[in-house]
């Protein structure tokens, strides 16, 4: 089965590749030709997954899966949420926006976030979605220089470290997006001989 996922994002895109089985190709948005910015302008994670899906689906014709993920800190009122990856800026800057969370956090004593992954799924003329959490707290300082996004500042639940320092297999099995994808893969797994 051929499927594609979504992004432009080489990390996601392997953090996705290990997870899954030989009988699904994966395929990214440049291996089909599709080097648009889709646009993300829904309010929700949810809506968001859904708006990359269909784009590529009604533009490009191939089964296609798509995810959108948020950091969602309590004493934020749930921010970044939607925003996560331009939270300080449209530039996306990884670096900044951890930046902005730590200035934000600055005298917090509730340090208490998790990170959700919805993932939108068109196949055969039907939608499907799956969702992962992962919860955990935001430090005081970067540590690791593993991952990407928020994950030098997010250490997950029962965990001393962050998933900037845990191995990407470690990262894998207990993550938001991992929690979301194994439930996609083995919802595909039902659909492939």
């Amino acid at each position: 089965m051929k499927i594609v996922f979504a992004t432009h994002n080489p990390n996601k895109l392997e953090e996705v590749r290990q997870l899954l089985p030989s009988t699904i190709e994966l395929l990214s948005l440049n291996d089909i030709d599709c080097f648009d910015e889709i646009p993300e302008t829904g309010k929700t994670l949810e809506e968001n997954a859904k708006i990359k899906a269909d784009y590529v689906t009604k533009n490009y014709g191939y089964n296609c899966f798509s995810d959108d993920t948020g950091l969602l800190i309590e004493a934020l009122n749930g921010a970044p949420g939607v925003y996560s990856a331009r939270y300080a800026g449209e530039q996306k800057n990884a670096q900044d926006n951890m930046d902005k969370v730590l200035s934000e956090l600055n005298g917090h004593s509730n340090r208490v976030a998790h990170f959700k992954t919805i993932v939108h799924l068109n196949l055969e003329g039907n939608s499907y979605v799956f969702e992962g959490i992962v919860n955990g707290t935001i430090i005081e300082k970067q540590i690791g220089a593993g991952g990407f996004g928020y994950d030098p500042i997010f250490k997950p639940e029962g965990f001393s470290q962050t998933f900037g320092e845990l191995s990407a297999e470690t990262k894998n099995t207990i993550s938001h997006r991992g929690k979301a994808v194994r439930k996609l893969i083995e919802f595909l797994k039902t659909r492939t001989p």
